[in-house]
């Protein structure tokens, strides 16, 4: 009898046209746990202002990263899973789905049932949780899963942050650069609402949250929050690196408004710029496949914005991918 193995990421466009985005960022921002407002408030929001007025936008931006082969999201994904069927023999079933559009969790978990699996482990490529990311993803498949007739063990992986090997496959991402010869280094996390960090704080009844000092170590009470998982990262990539204390920094991008977790990546890259700096070196680690976030906003914008501030370059670090550390990490990780 085989055992699944499911990897699942966010989700891109079929194709970059205005249509195919359009209904990806439609699915996407619909999701309560993304924009976490009254359903009449959200779909007011998200019909009628951001898919309308965004979709023209990021369909300029998606058709500046997309290859002939497709999105890069999708390319990575297929291939890491390719890979990791390679390392994980015969035993397992190994296949790839993504949270929004193409191909689709139930479309997968289907395709998975008909191999009559003893166990299916399921991956959101999500390091740090976050119930936009994580928690839907989850809630999603254990909503499928609610209609089998049978379900098998099942197995969520829904954070690996502080994984050995994860933090080993990313510290390998950083050979080929001199990290000495950078002013300062960054680790650039995706941005969420402060709201949903309090949120998810509020869950184990811990109403500490104070985006500062509490998120210094792993606890019970922080176990889950975003934030406090994105600093130990940082904190575990910066001593296996061996970077001294005040040349790294850790900041979030992709926000929506003012009220995102801070401090903010392209104010701290413009800021860096205007005190002299000339090399930054930006690593993404809650990315682990490259994307419009890491190709274009950190690799393209953020490059510009420093440049306009008087910096030289902004290099970016490649994410994990389908690299064969990071496949053999992930074999780990599952295993």
């Amino acid at each position: 009898m085989k055992k699944a193995v499911i990897l699942i990421n966010l989700g891109t466009p079929d194709s970059p046209s205005v249509s195919d985005v359009r209904k990806y960022l439609s699915q996407f921002l619909n999701d309560k746990r993304v924009i976490d407002i009254s359903a009449a408030g959200r779909f007011m929001l998200v019909n009628g202002i951001i898919v309308p007025f965004r979709s023209p936008k990021s369909a300029k931006l998606y058709n500046k990263i997309w290859t002939s082969d497709g999105s890069p999201l999708t390319i990575h994904t297929k291939n890491l899973a390719d890979k990791l069927q390679q390392v994980m023999g015969n035993e397992y079933i190994v296949e790839w789905a993504m949270r929004y559009q193409n191909p689709s969790i139930e479309s997968v978990l289907e395709k998975v049932r008909q191999e009559k699996p003893s166990d299916i482990t399921f991956v959101p490529l999500y390091p740090q949780y976050a119930s936009s990311s994580t928690g839907s993803t989850s809630e999603l498949v254990l909503k499928e899963l609610a209609k089998w007739e049978v379900i098998p063990n099942i197995k969520i992986i829904n954070k690996f942050y502080d994984n050995p090997h994860y933090i080993k496959a990313v510290v390998k991402s950083a050979e080929g650069y001199d990290l000495n010869s950078y002013d300062h280094i960054i680790f650039s996390y995706h941005g969420l609402p402060e709201r949903q960090i309090k949120k998810a704080s509020a869950h184990y009844g811990n109403n500490s949250c104070h985006f500062g000092k509490c998120c210094d170590a792993i606890n019970e009470n922080n176990q889950y929050c975003y934030r406090a998982n994105c600093m130990e990262t940082t904190r575990q990539l910066v001593k296996q690196l061996n970077i001294a204390e005040g040349k790294y920094t850790s900041t979030f991008q992709s926000r929506l408004d003012d009220k995102w977790l801070k401090p903010y990546s392209d104010k701290v890259i413009a800021e860096f710029g205007k005190k002299g700096m000339k090399k930054i070196l930006v690593f993404s680690p809650a990315f682990v496949a490259d994307c419009l976030e890491t190709i274009y906003e950190i690799g393209t914008e953020y490059n510009d914005i420093f440049k306009e501030h008087g910096g030289e370059s902004v290099t970016l670090v490649k994410s994990l991918n389908n690299g064969d550390v990071w496949v053999n990490a992930l074999k780990e990780i599952i295993l």
